[in-house]
């Protein structure tokens, strides 16, 4: 800036004025400056001068970086930000960092607002670590006062899951949880609530997040529970099962029909053609978005829980079971 006010012939403070937009300046002085700035490739400090505001314009987003629903949340929410004129800091919740690290980072970073993609940690701990930053939580329903929530109908997700499979005819159906944690909670019970619905007896499988653990849970199988059908708790453990299962000669759809939740990228690629139920992520995105804003922007202070409605996608891993498995 001084270079800039040194070949303007103007003081320092004249330069800042201008390349604030203030008022005060002449035209031509303006011209002048703005000149010699394009001329010396002179950029803003942009986060300096939203500091000296008070103001850092950032949202501050968890994610699982292996979870492909993630990234496509993540997307969608940089895009929905960045067109009200913010920025995006992600902060990873795998691997090296666990999740209170992610989101003490976030804080430490200064991010206005917080947007957490399934967080799995007790709700007084999340209550603790966020404290007087707006946060939003999408996924996963938690009752805190000052903390917003978006989240998919997972039981009615489970349910669609269900009701197609006991629509094709299928009268053994297992359910592979998604482990620990809120969500999983509620889209076990959901599940259990479907089969007595239809007059079925359940079969839960202990699964987890991971391919991996939805392969290892065809291990808790029993050999004579006769089950022609598995609805997992997301794509990944779903992923997992169809892999374990090709490999173990299994033929999916006729001997086994899998579905999944989240309809992930995968999911839609034709070579896993998975049926699963679709979260919305592209309205939680925006949603969320804007519910953070709310509180930057227009200082709303009461909170909201939003619950975005499901569909399943039906592709080609389910069908009728066969008539040797019925």
């Amino acid at each position: 800036m001084q270079d800039v006010a040194d070949q303007a012939g103007v003081s320092k403070g004249l330069v800042s004025m201008v390349l604030s937009g203030s008022s005060g300046p002449s035209a031509a002085t303006r011209e002048r400056v703005l000149g010699v700035a394009a001329r010396l490739g002179y950029r803003g400090d942009r986060t300096a001068a939203l500091l000296a505001r008070r103001r850092t314009r950032t949202l501050g987003v968890t994610l699982i970086p292996g979870n492909l629903y993630h990234g496509e949340l993540a997307e969608e929410i940089h895009s929905a930000a960045e067109a009200a004129g913010y920025e995006v800091v992600l902060s990873s919740t795998a691997g090296v960092q666990d999740e209170d690290h992610a989101i003490e980072t976030l804080v430490d970073s200064r991010c206005e607002a917080l947007l957490l993609l399934g967080p799995t940690l007790a709700a007084a701990r999340l209550a603790a670590l966020v404290e007087a930053v707006p946060t939003v939580v999408l996924g996963r329903p938690v009752d805190l006062p000052d903390v917003d929530v978006v989240r998919a109908d997972d039981v009615a997700g489970l349910a669609q899951a269900v009701d197609h499979l006991a629509g094709l005819g299928h009268r053994r159906i297992a359910h592979v949880d998604g482990g620990a944690g809120a969500i999983a909670d509620v889209r076990r019970e959901a599940y259990l609530t479907a089969m007595r619905r239809h007059g079925l007896d359940p079969l839960v499988l202990p699964g987890g997040l991971t391919e991996d653990e939805g392969a290892g849970a065809l291990d808790a199988l029993p050999g004579s529970a006769g089950v022609t059908a598995l609805v997992a708790f997301n794509d990944r453990t779903a992923i997992g099962l169809l892999d374990r299962l090709e490999r173990s000669g299994v033929d999916v759809p006729r001997a086994m029909s899998v579905t999944g939740f989240d309809d992930s990228p995968l999911a839609r690629h034709s070579r896993i053609d998975l049926t699963s139920v679709a979260q919305g992520y592209l309205e939680q995105a925006r949603v969320a978005v804007r519910l953070a804003l709310e509180r930057l922007e227009d200082g709303r202070t009461e909170r909201h829980e939003i619950v975005v409605p499901t569909r399943l996608q039906v592709r080609g891993s389910t069908s009728p079971p066969s008539r040797a498995a019925q």
